[in-house]
């Protein structure tokens, strides 16, 4: 858990260096390899985010070695086979209570993504604790997983998901700053990964991502 604080942190700080439909996605739309720009565009911007406000603006760098050792850094950092691109963005809720991060892996066909997806939420989904427990994020994506649990260092809350949309791999994580156990909970993910496939679809289908919460 601790790892994936300190990833989340440097990554957002290499890409600060780096220059809505109400329809639910089933995941039965077009897999298509996204361009950098279109992957920038999936990531939620200030306007799709009510009530949040941005700590690192969205940003997408093409994956090199670096990128793969902090988005995979797994055994010969398996997960990231046929990536093209790593996108993230980081939002904090007006009011202090929580802050979430967004992850993008964008991959150069469906299947690239699909064989990454068991890989990389077995890692994943061990941040929010050894006692977390699954939930259901209704029909987004082609697969998607949840979990909630202890993701703080004082048993502060935390969501991690995981969507696969087509070409892409889809993160939200959602972490208290403080031990409010109302300051993130099963429902809140729900919408932030809800609309994140949403735009990662929308992307997919040639238009410009414009889901919001």
């Amino acid at each position: 858990m601790r790892n994936v604080r300190w990833f989340v942190a440097i990554a957002a700080a290499l890409l600060a260096g780096c220059s809505g439909g109400t329809q639910i996605d089933t995941g039965n739309g077009k897999a298509v390899a996204l361009t950098k720009a279109q992957v920038q565009q999936t990531l939620p911007d200030g306007g799709a985010m009510t009530d949040w406000k941005a700590s690192s603006q969205p940003a997408a760098v093409k994956m090199n070695k670096l990128y793969r050792s902090a988005v995979c850094p797994i055994k010969d950092n398996a997960g990231c086979e046929n990536s093209r691109f790593y996108a993230t963005s980081v939002f904090r809720r007006d009011d202090g209570a929580a802050a979430t991060t967004f992850l993008i892996v964008a991959y150069d066909s469906g299947q690239a993504a699909r064989e990454a997806y068991d890989v990389l939420w077995t890692y994943y989904g061990r941040r929010t604790g050894q006692r977390a427990t699954t939930f259901s994020l209704g029909p987004i994506g082609e697969q998607r997983d949840a979990r909630i649990g202890s993701a703080g260092f004082y048993g502060e809350p935390g969501t991690i998901t995981q969507t696969r949309v087509g070409t892409t791999l889809l993160w939200t994580m959602t972490d208290s700053t403080d031990k409010n156990k109302n300051a993130v909970t099963e429902d809140n993910a729900r919408h932030l990964a809800t609309m994140l496939a949403r735009r990662a679809r929308q992307a997919q289908n040639g238009d410009t991502p414009s889901a919001a919460l």
